[in-house]
């Protein structure tokens, strides 16, 4: 495929979105020294993020067009299939952007290496023009990421590149009936966490500490290594978060893995406030009030992340 464009994605840095709520640079620093914290490091973050944004232009190849555009408008945006799109940021950058492509070659760059660990990240500016030249060479060396999709019964459908959260809006409880095969059951929880391989070391595996934690409290240790997983692995792990027993719920069917060509199915029974967002994004959602059926499986694309060849 011949590539015409690049898609810078770019994030505001701590300073920007601090000097937006305050309306000055000046008050935004006697919020932040106020609060304990040292200004000069949100501005050294901020010099830091501009001088490699700038960089970054110079070395992106004079044969693609450039357009840069802020993470906010990802929900909107209308990515072509001949696009290149780069991301420069930290790893969430990646993860809020990858869910709104469909199969184009994502460059990760990190901005500032001594600031962020970039597990997402495999270039620093100085080493993008590899990807740029792989790319344009069409030998670039990709990682295939499997990702979530869950589609509602009114035709509508969300991705996700860590995880999905399906449950109340609020902190309130949140009624359903999953359904898995022939087995169903009715429930009452916080709402239902899908991980995919990716995200499974996110806020899936803080579950999995909440258990731990509570088992030692209760006497009765329970061993529960995280098994390692590969991002490209095609299964889904999903759990049901704080499951209430009752006359009306059970909680049988908590946990569970979710394997290629396999879903499970969720039948919301809330009158208001359920919704569906993916990767911590919950300004983009999907309503899911009674009435909604979601469909949970492996999603058919993946994210196709540029690494070193």
């Amino acid at each position: 495929m011949s590539f015409e464009k690049v898609i810078l994605v770019t994030r505001p840095t701590r300073l920007q979105d601090t000097v937006k709520r305050y309306n000055t640079k000046a008050q935004a620093a006697f919020y932040i020294t106020r609060r304990g914290q040292s200004f000069s490091d949100y501005e050294l973050e901020d010099e830091t993020y501009a001088h490699a944004r700038e960089d970054l232009l110079k070395i992106i190849p004079s044969e693609l067009k450039v357009q840069i555009i802020d993470r906010s408008f990802l929900p909107n945006f209308l990515f072509a299939p001949t696009d290149v799109v780069v991301c420069l940021g930290q790893d969430g950058l990646v993860v809020n952007t990858a869910k709104y492509l469909s199969g184009q070659p994502v460059i990760a760059v990190n901005p500032d290496p001594d600031r962020f660990d970039g597990v997402l990240l495999p270039f620093q500016v100085q080493t993008s023009h590899l990807a740029f030249e792989a790319i344009l060479e069409g030998r670039q060396k990709t990682r295939n990421i499997t990702m979530a999709r869950v589609d509602l019964n009114d035709g509508q459908h969300l991705y996700a590149f860590n995880d999905l959260f399906l449950g109340p809006k609020t902190h309130i409880s949140a009624r359903y009936t999953i359904h898995i095969g022939e087995k169903s059951e009715r429930q009452m929880s916080s709402g239902i966490l899908v991980s995919t391989p990716a995200g499974s070391t996110g806020w899936f595996s803080s579950l999995l500490n909440q258990t731990r934690g509570l088992s030692r409290f209760g006497g009765a240790a329970i061993d529960m290594p995280v098994r390692s997983r590969q991002w490209e692995d095609r299964e889904l792990t999903f759990a049901v978060r704080e499951p209430f027993a009752s006359k009306w719920s059970g909680v049988e069917m908590v946990a569970g893995t979710i394997k290629e060509k396999e879903s499970i199915s969720v039948e919301s029974h809330m009158a208001e406030n359920g919704v569906i967002f993916s990767d911590g994004m919950e300004q983009d959602f999907l309503t899911f009030n009674s009435g909604a059926t979601a469909t949970v499986g492996i999603a058919e694309k993946t994210t196709e992340l540029v690494i070193h060849s």
